[in-house]
């Protein structure tokens, strides 16, 4: 999907996904001392706005201008500072090293996450922590929800591939629940952490 379909999808005043954080950053990411953090694809922002609540300096990257307004009414909400940049993924870089990039659920292609998982790397400051949850390609025909197309999804050993150099400190994929109208449902995600050696 290019910008204007997600700026389409994010049109209205209700928030399109949960205004929650995403439960694989909370579990994984309390309790790490903060820093400076990017959220690549940072949609309507609820993992940003987590972060800042926490003591990160976050900046919140997403090309939908219509998300990213839909981030800064969050981080009002919840009184906390987050820098907004409009820009694509796949070609934004930040102006110095970073402590912490994190991919919730970026959809692109293959020849997009190979560059953002590769950027994220480049990016880190000794000891920084890239952290990737996304939409795993068995989801298309094992899990529940998600991309209907398995071009968009993430696989464990491309996803670790394009983070040479870094120390991968978990991989594989996790069930998610989902509970919604039609009962209780289980997706599958992709799960990576890897860190910069210090």
């Amino acid at each position: 999907m290019d910008n204007e379909s997600w700026n389409e999808r994010y049109a209205g005043t209700e928030f399109v996904w949960s205004v929650t954080v995403n439960e694989f950053v909370e579990q994984h990411l309390h309790g790490v001392a903060p820093g400076r953090a990017i959220d690549l694809g940072a949609g309507e922002g609820r993992n940003a706005v987590w972060l800042a609540q926490r003591g990160w300096e976050v900046t919140a990257v997403d090309f939908s201008d219509v998300g990213l307004e839909k981030a800064r009414r969050l981080a009002s909400e919840h009184d906390v500072h987050v820098d907004f940049v409009c820009a694509d993924a796949t070609t934004y870089a930040p102006d110095s090293d970073v402590d912490l990039v994190v991919l919730s659920y970026l959809q692109l292609d293959a020849e997009g996450r190979r560059a953002v998982l590769e950027h994220a790397a480049s990016w880190l400051a000794p000891g920084g922590t890239v952290f990737v949850i996304a939409h795993d390609r068995t989801n298309v025909t094992d899990g529940y929800g998600g991309p209907p197309s398995a071009a968009v999804c993430y696989d464990v050993a491309e996803s670790v591939a394009a983070l040479a150099g870094l120390t991968i400190e978990q991989a594989g994929v996790v069930e998610r629940t989902v509970t919604n109208e039609d009962g209780v449902h289980t997706a599958l995600d992709t799960l990576i952490i890897a860190s910069r050696p210090a």
